[in-house]
């Protein structure tokens, strides 16, 4: 059985976006847009977190205009959308940034998001994520996705963090 890393070791922060950056819930406007719904303090902790030398990236099966749009305005560089295999996506991402698995935390909700889970040194599920997504993860949030739980995570790796580099 895979032992989780401790969060101050974390380098990379995966983030999967429809149930974690937001709620679940697809909207579509009259001409066939998705509309997302983000939460400013997600938002902001991820900010915070990049700021700290704590790199974030975004995987999303879904392609979406208000994604790319949103990660531009939180400083999120590495995004990969339409992305039908998660785990090939995710080696290819922390390849190209010369992290080890290990090194990485990923947020995810359902199934698609579970393997990542065992590869990563810290596996996090939001807190109305599926039941096989959560019983896979190493910490589950207290809030639920689109409400706050990646910035619940951003706080944990950043108190982690802060607590390392005080020493």
């Amino acid at each position: 059985m895979r032992k989780p890393v401790a969060a101050a070791a974390i380098r990379l922060l995966v983030l999967d976006v429809d149930g974690v950056l937001t709620d679940g819930r697809l909207y579509f406007g009259a001409r066939g847009e998705a509309l997302k719904a983000f939460h400013a303090h997600d938002g902001y902790g991820v900010r915070k977190l990049i700021a700290a030398g704590v790199a974030v990236a975004v995987i999303s099966g879904r392609r979406s205009a208000a994604v790319s749009v949103r990660c531009r305005e939180m400083g999120i560089e590495r995004v990969i959308l339409g992305a039908s295999d998660k785990l090939a996506a995710f080696e290819r991402l922390r390849r190209r940034a010369g992290i080890t698995a290990r090194a990485c935390a990923c947020v995810g909700d359902d199934l698609p998001d579970v393997p990542l889970f065992g590869v990563v040194g810290l596996a996090f599920a939001v807190a109305d994520a599926h039941p096989l997504a959560r019983r896979a993860a190493d910490r589950v949030t207290k809030l639920p996705g689109g409400r706050g739980a990646v910035r619940e995570v951003c706080d944990q790796l950043l108190a982690a963090k802060e607590r390392v580099d005080l020493r």
